[in-house]
């Protein structure tokens, strides 16, 4: 985890997140691509990030929602597709298939 947090110090990375609906025997995929900025980490700052017991079990060795957050100077695209499920793309999907969440 801090391996992957030094290379990810002071450069963007892309985060890929699919999600798929089936409903009524048809399939429909999107993918939310999100770019994501970090500032510069030290090893120390890393270190005790680690200590934390935070990026243990996060994908990218960090979360964004938590003291992760910290490590992000800014980002394009999309912050619930980081996190796990892209929710606007979620939303569209779902439309399309005839399942309204916010009815008017």
């Amino acid at each position: 985890a801090i391996r992957m947090l030094l290379r990810l110090s002071k450069n963007t990375h892309r985060v890929l997140t699919a999600v798929s609906v089936n409903c009524h025997d048809k399939s429909k995929t999107i993918c939310s691509e999100t770019f994501v900025n970090f500032r510069p980490i030290s090893k120390t700052e890393a270190g005790y990030y680690w200590d934390t017991g935070e990026p243990r079990d996060k994908a990218g060795a960090y979360a964004i929602q938590g003291k992760g957050g910290a490590f992000v100077e800014s980002i394009t695209g999309s912050h619930s597709g980081i996190v796990g499920l892209p929710v606007f793309e979620t939303v569209v999907l779902l439309e399309n298939a005839g399942i309204c969440l916010l009815p008017e």
